[in-house]
């Protein structure tokens, strides 16, 4: 029940919501998947797996959300891998396609938070697609937001396999199987993928505004501030 248009005269991409966008039927089909080049693969699954952990931590989620969202994550975590080295992997492509689908179920009821509102300003400025900018964003933003649901984060940290007793140790281990899971799936940095840091830095202010206008920001556990979103930025283009 979302739409994304982006408009180049103002590099701003805005998100819109309504019920009349909810198509009549959706095919979940993983054979098409099977011949997608590896970058589709990594960067819409971790979108994917965006979408589940922001659902999972939202402001706006409740019971329902969050068994989506848990199961989401949960099949994700466990065929990302298997489904980006192995593209003909049947398996695990489904897997992936399920857990797609109830990562977007959950989002598109809990809402998504700081990760995709700080994404969308990247892709209307620098044309990174949604899904990659995400997969850039998440361990940086994952590790800022910790501190405002512990125990959350700490549940996701052990559904991606942290064997952690403590919850903090458990959330923190959780942003570092991201990161891996992102390095394992060869995503690329900011600059890598060809941001001009300089002009990066130049509007790094004007994203930040963009970001916390879209609303999504206000959905995360730990609320940023304007000077804490440009932090962000500026450790994401740093890498």
């Amino acid at each position: 029940r979302g739409v994304a248009i982006t408009d180049p005269d103002r590099d701003v991409k805005m998100l819109l919501m309504s019920p009349h966008l909810v198509p009549a039927a959706a095919i979940i089909d993983p054979e098409p998947t099977f011949t997608m080049p590896s970058g589709v693969t990594a960067s819409t699954g971790l979108d994917a797996l965006t979408h589940g952990i922001e659902a999972y931590v939202s402001r706006r989620r409740f019971p329902i959300t969050d068994a989506l969202a848990i199961d989401a994550i949960d099949r994700i975590g466990r065929f990302m891998s298997r489904a980006y080295h192995h593209p003909d992997d049947a398996e695990a492509r489904e897997e992936m396609l399920v857990g797609s689908l109830h990562a977007g179920l959950a989002f598109n009821n809990a809402s998504v938070a700081l990760v995709h509102g700080m994404s969308r300003p990247i892709g209307a400025y620098f044309h990174v697609p949604h899904g990659l900018s995400n997969a850039m964003l998440l361990p940086t933003v994952m590790e800022f937001s910790l501190g405002g649901d512990i125990p959350r984060f700490a549940h996701i940290a052990r559904v991606l396999g942290a064997t952690e007793t403590d919850d903090r140790q458990a959330a923190e281990a959780g942003v570092a199987i991201v990161r891996d899971l992102a390095g394992d799936l060869e995503v690329p940095t900011l600059r890598a993928w060809g941001v001009d840091e300089q002009r990066f830095r130049d509007v790094t202010p004007a994203m930040a505004r963009d970001a916390l206008a879209s609303g999504s920001p206000a959905n995360n556990p730990r609320l940023a501030t304007q000077p804490e979103v440009e932090s962000l930025y500026e450790a994401v283009i740093s890498l």
